[in-house]
């Protein structure tokens, strides 16, 4: 029987950078690995808001990247 193990995770968020010089939109990213498997939802959530304020570019979005190691 195959299953999956967690190896790690981070979160990526997103930010408004303006627009370039066609007028289209700009996405700035950050990365912050070292997420704890573990972390639910609420808090994970917390974390990204305050992270997101600590940027001078407006916040937008962010999603939690998972590695899993699949073993048989």
């Amino acid at each position: 029987m195959a299953s999956i193990e967690f190896k790690d995770a981070s979160v990526r968020l997103y930010f408004d950078a303006g627009t370039d010089g066609e007028g289209k939109p700009v996405r700035k990213t950050k990365v912050y690995r070292n997420v704890n498997g573990e972390a639910d939802a609420e808090d994970l959530f917390g974390a990204v808001l305050a992270l997101g304020e600590l940027s001078e570019l407006p916040f937008l979005s962010a999603d939690r990247i998972e590695t899993a190691v699949i073993m048989a």
